[in-house]
């Protein structure tokens, strides 16, 4: 069976459940719990005669047989012990609850649906992808806010594309949400990389990626996929569950790809080295921070910056304000285009996240060793984002829309896997004869002279405003404007939580 149809047997279940209540995430959720004894128990069998890591009268065969209230019961139970459990079995099983309301369809989903699949045996790319598809449909699901961590898929593979991970290089993500970034990353070593030695194989599943997750909820999803795309081990836990922004843990990488979430988190203060504290309940005490701010934001920039190895590659997704925020958003921009080649800038269109009102880019750059001049010599820009009209549903981005930037940032040619001697070779579309080229350089001098240091810069005329002849559909101008008052509001929003007002 392939995915597509993986994915619809499996989603039209859903909506059978919705009528008893059910939301979506709920219905991934109860998913990832007996897909995972499922698996357990498939491992036991020939031709892998595994130990399973389920306690017997707890695994999948103890479902299988029983029915009605007992199963009901039964279910309630295996759920209720499993989370007592240690390693990538507590954590996918950590506080778990039975959300179905009635026995047959719990039933029904175990017998008729998981139980007739055989998936260990499915390549990792249709069982992950199924999964993943099921994630994908999750973050549709607006009302719930289920899309506030999901990262548009065609964004991270342009993204993992012009990072080009290798094998031996360790992948991170301080915010993984279900785990986009860690698992393209993965398929890219994979696809590029046919003939790595066995030793290769066993790094990349148990020892080259990292997660953090703040939700547990969110983390048990990505643990999961992860586990699907055969990552991972009942020994190896890539997923950490707790806020990464609360300590410096340790560890460096060699590639930060990631999507911090955007907006406040009000409990928690950042104190950088000049000492300075925010009134806040909890104080996080980060030496390693340029700067004190409330914008949780800037501290993913600087904390990817700390994740780095020297010589370490970073993607980060960040909103408009970290590119023109003074204050602790200048010094940090001035200290990070010091300290670091910060070479490419990717500014976003709208209508690419489930959050309204989101203008985001991504920022490209590169730890370098102490030094007294600066590691930023031109930062490229790639305008992505004017007179570009995406929406999530009639309209989404699509892998080839990001064609033209990746073949940019490897020098218009699309050259070479070596990223330096890719960006080498760049030269500008942009020229005064030539107004609409989206991608020209700007010199780290003219950078540091502009206001605030301000990397919010952009060149092209937006042609709506030139003549009303091509002015956008109505829909799509009521919908630049809701986003624009949604994230006004939310701004105002902090601005109140920072008086101490209700938000």
């Amino acid at each position: 069976m392939n995915t597509a149809t993986i994915v619809q047997k499996l989603w039209n279940y859903c909506n059978v459940l919705r009528d008893d209540g059910m939301s979506y995430g709920d219905y991934v959720e109860q998913l990832t719990y007996l897909l995972f004894l499922k698996m357990a128990d498939e491992r036991t069998k020939a031709p892998y005669n595994q130990p399973s890591p389920v306690l017997p009268g707890y695994d999948w065969e103890s479902l299988r047989w029983r029915d009605g209230d007992v199963l009901f019961d039964h279910y309630r139970h295996v759920l209720e012990r499993l989370g007592t459990e240690k390693g990538l079995l507590g954590l996918i099983f950590a506080k778990a609850q039975n959300k179905f309301q009635d026995p047959a369809k719990l039933r029904r989903l175990i017998v008729d649906l998981i139980d007739k699949e055989t998936w260990v045996s499915m390549s990792a790319d249709v069982k992950g992808d199924a999964y993943e598809g099921l994630l994908e449909k999750n973050a549709q699901d607006t009302k719930s806010g289920a899309g506030q961590y999901f990262t548009p898929r065609p964004l991270i593979q342009a993204i993992v594309d012009v990072m080009a991970p290798r094998p031996g290089e360790t992948v991170c993500d301080p915010a993984c949400g279900t785990g986009g970034f860690l698992l393209a990353a993965h398929d890219y070593v994979v696809k590029h990389n046919p003939h790595m030695t066995k030793e290769e194989r066993r790094k990349l599943r148990e020892e080259t990626f990292k997660g953090w997750e703040l939700v547990q909820a969110t983390a048990r999803l990505c643990a999961m996929n992860m586990l699907l795309h055969g990552i991972g081990s009942q020994d190896f836990e890539p997923i950490v569950v707790a806020d990464s922004l609360a300590a410096d843990p340790g560890d460096r990488f060699d590639l930060v790809l990631t999507n911090p979430p955007f907006g406040k988190k009000s409990s928690t203060t950042i104190v950088g080295e000049e000492g300075k504290v925010s009134r806040e309940r909890d104080t996080v005490e980060r030496g390693d921070f340029w700067a004190t701010t409330a914008n949780k934001q800037l501290n993913f920039v600087q904390h990817v910056k700390t994740l780095l190895k020297q010589n370490g590659r970073a993607a980060v997704v960040v909103p408009d304000n970290v590119l023109f925020e003074g204050g602790a958003g200048e010094t940090i921009r001035r200290k990070l285009l010091h300290d670091c080649d910060v070479h490419t800038l990717l500014r976003l269109p709208t209508g690419l996240f489930y959050a309204q009102g989101v203008k985001a880019n991504v920022l490209f750059f590169e730890k370098k060793p102490a030094s007294e001049t600066p590691w930023t010599k031109k930062l490229w820009i790639y305008d992505l984002r004017t007179n570009m009209h995406f929406t999530l549903k009639t309209d989404p981005l699509q892998r080839e829309d990001l064609d033209d930037f990746v073949a940019c940032y490897f020098g218009l040619n699309g050259a070479g896997t070596e990223v330096a001697a890719g960006r080498r070779s760049r030269s500008p579309t942009w020229r005064p004869e030539r107004p609409d080229g989206r991608w020209r350089a700007f010199d780290y001098e003219e950078l540091l002279s502009r206001d605030k240091a301000s990397l919010d810069i952009f060149w092209l005329k937006d042609e709506s405003l030139e003549d009303a002849e091509n002015l956008p559909a109505p829909e799509l101008i009521l919908q630049e404007i809701m986003e624009d008052l949604e994230g006004a509001l939310a701004q105002l929003r902090e601005m109140a939580g920072d008086l101490g007002s209700e938000a």
